[in-house]
Protein backbone atom coordinates (compact mmCIF):
# COMPACT_ATOMS: atom_id res chain seq x y z
CA UNK A 1 0.00 0.00 0.00
CA UNK A 2 2.81 2.40 0.95
CA UNK A 3 4.62 1.60 -2.27
CA UNK A 4 1.47 2.38 -4.26
CA UNK A 5 1.05 5.76 -2.55
CA UNK A 6 4.71 6.60 -3.19
CA UNK A 7 4.24 5.75 -6.87
CA UNK A 8 1.11 7.93 -6.98
CA UNK A 9 2.89 10.86 -5.32
CA UNK A 10 5.82 10.65 -7.71
CA UNK A 11 3.51 10.56 -10.72
CA UNK A 12 1.46 13.46 -9.33
CA UNK A 13 4.64 15.55 -8.92
CA UNK A 14 5.58 14.90 -12.55
CA UNK A 15 2.17 16.02 -13.74
CA UNK A 16 2.38 19.13 -11.59
CA UNK A 17 5.83 19.99 -12.97
CA UNK A 18 4.55 19.55 -16.54
CA UNK A 19 1.52 21.74 -15.83
CA UNK A 20 3.74 24.38 -14.24
CA UNK A 21 6.01 24.48 -17.30
CA UNK A 22 3.02 24.71 -19.59
CA UNK A 23 1.59 27.55 -17.51
CA UNK A 24 4.89 29.46 -17.68
CA UNK A 25 4.94 29.13 -21.45
CA UNK A 26 1.42 30.51 -21.67
CA UNK A 27 2.41 33.45 -19.47
CA UNK A 28 5.42 34.14 -21.71
CA UNK A 29 3.22 33.96 -24.80
CA UNK A 30 0.91 36.54 -23.23
CA UNK A 31 3.89 38.77 -22.46
CA UNK A 32 4.92 38.64 -26.12
CA UNK A 33 1.43 39.69 -27.13
CA UNK A 34 1.47 42.38 -24.44
CA UNK A 35 4.73 43.97 -25.59
CA UNK A 36 3.56 43.88 -29.20
CA UNK A 37 0.29 45.51 -28.11
CA UNK A 38 2.21 48.12 -26.13
CA UNK A 39 4.25 49.08 -29.19
CA UNK A 40 1.15 49.10 -31.41
CA UNK A 41 -0.85 51.29 -29.00
CA UNK A 42 2.09 53.65 -28.59
CA UNK A 43 2.44 53.98 -32.36
CA UNK A 44 -1.29 54.70 -32.65
CA UNK A 45 -1.18 57.38 -29.96
CA UNK A 46 1.89 59.03 -31.53
CA UNK A 47 0.51 59.08 -35.08
CA UNK A 48 -0.90 62.64 -34.76
CA UNK A 49 2.53 63.81 -33.58
CA UNK A 50 4.65 62.21 -36.31
CA UNK A 51 2.03 63.08 -38.94
CA UNK A 52 3.17 66.71 -38.76
CA UNK A 53 6.76 65.66 -39.55
CA UNK A 54 6.35 63.09 -42.33
CA UNK A 55 9.37 61.00 -43.31
CA UNK A 56 11.44 62.61 -40.55
CA UNK A 57 13.80 60.03 -39.02
CA UNK A 58 13.87 61.89 -35.69
CA UNK A 59 10.30 60.65 -35.18
CA UNK A 60 11.95 57.35 -34.23
CA UNK A 61 13.69 59.03 -31.30
CA UNK A 62 10.33 60.24 -29.99
CA UNK A 63 8.71 56.83 -30.48
CA UNK A 64 11.60 55.01 -28.81
CA UNK A 65 11.20 56.98 -25.58
CA UNK A 66 7.79 55.37 -25.12
CA UNK A 67 8.20 52.01 -26.89
CA UNK A 68 11.34 51.11 -24.91
CA UNK A 69 9.18 50.32 -21.86
CA UNK A 70 8.10 47.16 -23.66
CA UNK A 71 11.45 45.66 -22.59
CA UNK A 72 10.35 45.89 -18.95
CA UNK A 73 7.15 44.03 -19.82
CA UNK A 74 9.02 41.02 -21.18
CA UNK A 75 11.91 41.22 -18.70
CA UNK A 76 14.77 41.95 -21.10
CA UNK A 77 17.71 44.01 -19.89
CA UNK A 78 19.98 45.76 -22.41
CA UNK A 79 23.62 46.67 -21.87
CA UNK A 80 24.95 49.17 -24.42
CA UNK A 81 28.67 49.19 -25.18
CA UNK A 82 30.75 51.29 -27.56
CA UNK A 83 28.36 54.25 -27.63
CA UNK A 84 31.36 56.57 -27.89
CA UNK A 85 31.76 55.50 -31.52
CA UNK A 86 28.54 57.26 -32.57
CA UNK A 87 29.15 60.64 -34.18
CA UNK A 88 25.94 62.54 -34.87
CA UNK A 89 27.69 64.67 -37.48
CA UNK A 90 28.79 61.61 -39.47
CA UNK A 91 26.71 59.44 -41.79
CA UNK A 92 27.09 55.64 -41.66
CA UNK A 93 25.79 52.44 -43.14
CA UNK A 94 24.97 50.51 -39.95
CA UNK A 95 25.03 46.71 -40.12
CA UNK A 96 23.97 44.29 -37.39
CA UNK A 97 23.15 40.65 -36.84
CA UNK A 98 19.45 39.79 -36.77
CA UNK A 99 18.18 37.12 -34.35
CA UNK A 100 14.55 37.96 -33.59
CA UNK A 101 11.80 40.55 -33.83
CA UNK A 102 12.96 41.42 -30.30
CA UNK A 103 15.87 43.27 -31.94
CA UNK A 104 13.56 46.27 -32.31
CA UNK A 105 13.43 46.60 -28.52
CA UNK A 106 17.21 46.91 -28.41
CA UNK A 107 17.08 49.51 -31.17
CA UNK A 108 14.58 51.51 -29.12
CA UNK A 109 17.28 51.67 -26.42
CA UNK A 110 19.79 52.99 -28.93
CA UNK A 111 17.79 55.58 -30.87
CA UNK A 112 18.19 58.35 -28.28
CA UNK A 113 21.97 58.00 -28.81
CA UNK A 114 21.89 57.39 -32.58
CA UNK A 115 19.58 60.38 -33.08
CA UNK A 116 19.16 60.35 -36.87
CA UNK A 117 18.96 56.73 -38.02
CA UNK A 118 16.48 54.90 -40.21
CA UNK A 119 16.13 51.22 -41.09
CA UNK A 120 15.73 49.07 -44.19
CA UNK A 121 12.72 46.76 -43.67
CA UNK A 122 10.64 44.28 -45.63
CA UNK A 123 7.75 45.86 -47.49
CA UNK A 124 4.99 43.74 -45.85
CA UNK A 125 5.71 45.50 -42.54
CA UNK A 126 4.43 48.72 -44.10
CA UNK A 127 0.93 47.22 -44.11
CA UNK A 128 0.78 46.35 -40.39
CA UNK A 129 -1.68 49.05 -39.41
CA UNK A 130 -0.58 51.90 -37.16
CA UNK A 131 2.89 50.40 -36.71
CA UNK A 132 3.56 50.28 -40.45
CA UNK A 133 2.12 53.73 -41.13
CA UNK A 134 4.04 55.22 -38.20
CA UNK A 135 7.23 53.55 -39.42
CA UNK A 136 6.72 54.99 -42.92
CA UNK A 137 6.12 58.46 -41.45
CA UNK A 138 9.37 58.00 -39.51
CA UNK A 139 11.38 57.46 -42.67
CA UNK A 140 11.83 53.68 -42.75
CA UNK A 141 12.84 52.31 -46.14
CA UNK A 142 10.54 49.46 -47.18
CA UNK A 143 11.81 47.24 -49.97
CA UNK A 144 10.37 44.30 -51.89
CA UNK A 145 13.24 41.89 -52.38
CA UNK A 146 11.43 40.16 -55.21
CA UNK A 147 11.56 43.40 -57.20
CA UNK A 148 15.32 43.72 -57.31
CA UNK A 149 15.64 46.79 -59.52
CA UNK A 150 13.10 48.76 -57.51
CA UNK A 151 14.76 47.71 -54.25
CA UNK A 152 18.16 48.88 -55.50
CA UNK A 153 16.70 52.21 -56.57
CA UNK A 154 15.12 52.75 -53.15
CA UNK A 155 18.37 51.85 -51.43
CA UNK A 156 20.34 54.30 -53.58
CA UNK A 157 17.81 57.03 -52.84
CA UNK A 158 18.03 56.25 -49.13
CA UNK A 159 21.84 56.45 -49.27
CA UNK A 160 21.67 59.81 -51.05
CA UNK A 161 19.47 61.07 -48.22
CA UNK A 162 21.89 59.66 -45.63
CA UNK A 163 24.69 61.74 -47.15
CA UNK A 164 22.56 64.84 -47.69
CA UNK A 165 21.07 64.88 -44.18
CA UNK A 166 23.95 63.23 -42.29
CA UNK A 167 21.82 60.37 -41.05
CA UNK A 168 22.45 56.65 -40.61
CA UNK A 169 20.96 53.73 -42.56
CA UNK A 170 20.55 50.49 -40.56
CA UNK A 171 20.69 47.27 -42.60
CA UNK A 172 20.54 43.60 -41.54
CA UNK A 173 23.03 42.02 -43.99
CA UNK A 174 22.17 38.43 -43.03
CA UNK A 175 18.89 38.98 -44.87
CA UNK A 176 16.71 37.09 -42.38
CA UNK A 177 16.42 36.28 -38.67
CA UNK A 178 18.73 33.60 -37.27
CA UNK A 179 18.99 32.64 -33.60
CA UNK A 180 21.33 29.68 -33.83
CA UNK A 181 24.40 31.01 -32.05
CA UNK A 182 26.16 32.16 -35.22
CA UNK A 183 26.51 35.22 -37.44
CA UNK A 184 25.43 34.11 -40.91
CA UNK A 185 27.20 35.03 -44.18
CA UNK A 186 26.37 38.54 -45.35
CA UNK A 187 24.58 39.68 -48.45
CA UNK A 188 26.53 42.39 -50.23
CA UNK A 189 23.96 45.19 -50.64
CA UNK A 190 25.06 47.23 -47.61
CA UNK A 191 28.70 47.09 -48.71
CA UNK A 192 27.91 48.15 -52.27
CA UNK A 193 26.11 51.19 -50.87
CA UNK A 194 28.95 52.08 -48.50
CA UNK A 195 31.62 51.79 -51.19
CA UNK A 196 29.60 53.67 -53.81
CA UNK A 197 28.89 56.48 -51.36
CA UNK A 198 32.35 56.30 -49.76
CA UNK A 199 30.85 56.38 -46.26
CA UNK A 200 31.89 54.22 -43.28
CA UNK A 201 30.39 50.89 -42.23
CA UNK A 202 29.29 50.89 -38.56
CA UNK A 203 29.03 47.31 -37.18
CA UNK A 204 26.61 46.69 -34.29
CA UNK A 205 26.47 43.31 -32.53
CA UNK A 206 23.64 41.82 -30.44
CA UNK A 207 24.85 39.04 -28.12
CA UNK A 208 23.15 35.66 -28.31
CA UNK A 209 19.49 35.43 -27.27
CA UNK A 210 20.12 32.49 -24.96
CA UNK A 211 16.70 32.99 -23.35
CA UNK A 212 14.72 32.54 -26.57
CA UNK A 213 13.30 29.12 -27.53
CA UNK A 214 12.93 29.02 -31.31
CA UNK A 215 10.68 25.97 -31.34
CA UNK A 216 8.08 27.12 -28.83
CA UNK A 217 8.51 30.85 -29.64
CA UNK A 218 8.74 31.56 -25.91
CA UNK A 219 11.46 33.04 -23.76
CA UNK A 220 12.57 33.70 -20.20
CA UNK A 221 13.74 37.02 -18.77
CA UNK A 222 17.27 37.73 -19.94
CA UNK A 223 20.01 40.17 -20.79
CA UNK A 224 21.47 41.26 -24.11
CA UNK A 225 24.69 43.15 -24.76
CA UNK A 226 24.62 45.48 -27.78
CA UNK A 227 28.11 46.47 -28.87
CA UNK A 228 28.90 49.25 -31.33
CA UNK A 229 32.24 48.68 -33.02
CA UNK A 230 34.52 51.42 -34.41
CA UNK A 231 33.42 52.49 -37.91
CA UNK A 232 35.20 50.91 -40.88
CA UNK A 233 36.21 53.55 -43.44
CA UNK A 234 35.52 52.89 -47.13
CA UNK A 235 37.21 55.97 -48.58
CA UNK A 236 39.23 54.93 -51.63
CA UNK A 237 37.64 51.47 -51.83
CA UNK A 238 36.16 50.08 -55.05
CA UNK A 239 33.95 47.12 -55.86
CA UNK A 240 37.15 45.07 -55.99
CA UNK A 241 37.32 45.48 -52.21
CA UNK A 242 33.74 44.30 -51.67
CA UNK A 243 34.44 40.73 -50.56
CA UNK A 244 37.31 41.75 -48.28
CA UNK A 245 35.23 44.52 -46.66
CA UNK A 246 32.27 42.21 -46.08
CA UNK A 247 34.39 39.43 -44.61
CA UNK A 248 36.41 41.82 -42.42
CA UNK A 249 33.20 43.30 -40.95
CA UNK A 250 31.70 39.85 -40.39
CA UNK A 251 34.82 38.48 -38.67
CA UNK A 252 34.93 41.48 -36.34
CA UNK A 253 31.27 40.95 -35.50
CA UNK A 254 31.70 37.20 -34.92
CA UNK A 255 34.53 37.88 -32.48
CA UNK A 256 32.49 40.42 -30.52
CA UNK A 257 29.38 38.20 -30.68
CA UNK A 258 31.29 35.34 -29.06
CA UNK A 259 32.98 37.55 -26.47
CA UNK A 260 29.84 39.38 -25.38
CA UNK A 261 27.88 36.13 -25.21
CA UNK A 262 30.59 34.59 -23.00
CA UNK A 263 30.45 37.69 -20.78
CA UNK A 264 26.78 36.94 -20.13
CA UNK A 265 27.70 33.40 -19.13
CA UNK A 266 30.07 34.81 -16.50
CA UNK A 267 27.63 37.48 -15.31
CA UNK A 268 24.52 35.32 -15.05
CA UNK A 269 25.97 31.79 -14.82
CA UNK A 270 23.93 30.69 -17.80
CA UNK A 271 24.57 27.95 -20.31
CA UNK A 272 24.95 28.86 -24.00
Amino acid sequence: MAGGLAHFDQRNKCVTAHEWTDWLRKVRALQIEYWASHVLITCTVLLPVVFFYPRDVTNLVVASRFCRYASHIVGIEWELRGLQHWDNEQCYIVISNHQSSLDILGMFEMWPRMKRCTVVAKRPLMFTGAFGFGAWLSGLVFIDRLKTDKARQLMREATDRVIREKTKLWIFPEGARYNNGNVQPFKKGAFYLAIDAQIPIMPVVFSQYYFLDNETKTFEPGKVVITTLPPIPTKGMTHNDLEALSEMARQQMIEVFNESSKDLVKQNKIAI
